[in-house]
């Protein structure tokens, strides 16, 4: 019988670690990747009244950037959920058309089976907000590569970002966000 007690409470140890994977408490994952330069995008300005001002003392328009150059599109702070969560999240639009997240100064804990998604659904500060994210549409970009540092995540073309307006860092073993941004222009 001692034996079989034994195997049993081997067997749930061996479980329980598996599950909660609790030396995740204790350790960080630290990435620093290369992240996209972007600018912000130009503001909309008027033309000047060119037949009544002197073209020598009007002053030059700004230049606009390039269509080459990457455009900051949707930029929010992180929010504490499930865990201490720290940082901002930015969607860039690449020079290729292309779309990027980038986590920068990002920090939280480290758990098991970290996601990084784009979500419908607002941002609630507090615990209410913490299960909201797979209510709505969501589009998972990856696994969290890191708990810590800057991160940059490619956004498939096929991702609807106009209703997408939010990311969270979402547990799927334990359905919970650990923390999650808006994105707003």
């Amino acid at each position: 019988m001692t034996w079989v007690l034994a195997v049993a409470l081997l067997g749930a140890v061996a479980f329980g670690g598996y599950w909660f994977q609790p030396w995740k408490l204790v350790t960080d994952e630290v990435v620093d990747e290369a992240v996209p330069v972007a600018q912000a995008p130009a503001p909309q300005t008027t033309e000047p009244d060119t037949a009544s001002a002197d073209p020598a003392s009007a002053s030059p328009e700004p230049a606009s950037p390039s269509p080459a150059d990457n455009q900051l599109i949707a930029t929010g702070e992180f929010v504490t959920h499930e865990h201490e969560t720290t940082g901002t999240a930015q969607l860039i639009r690449l020079a290729d058309g292309g779309h990027q997240l980038v986590l920068r100064d990002f920090a939280t804990s480290n758990g098991p089976d970290l996601r990084v998604w784009l979500s419908d659904q607002p941002v609630i500060d507090g615990r209410d907000g913490w299960f909201v994210f797979d209510d709505g549409q969501w589009a998972e970009l990856d696994r969290l590569k890191g708990n810590r540092g800057n991160q940059v995540y490619d956004i498939p073309d096929d991702v609807d970002l106009d209703a997408l307006t939010s990311v969270s860092i979402w547990c799927k073993r334990f359905s919970v966000s650990f923390g999650a941004a808006d994105l707003s222009a």
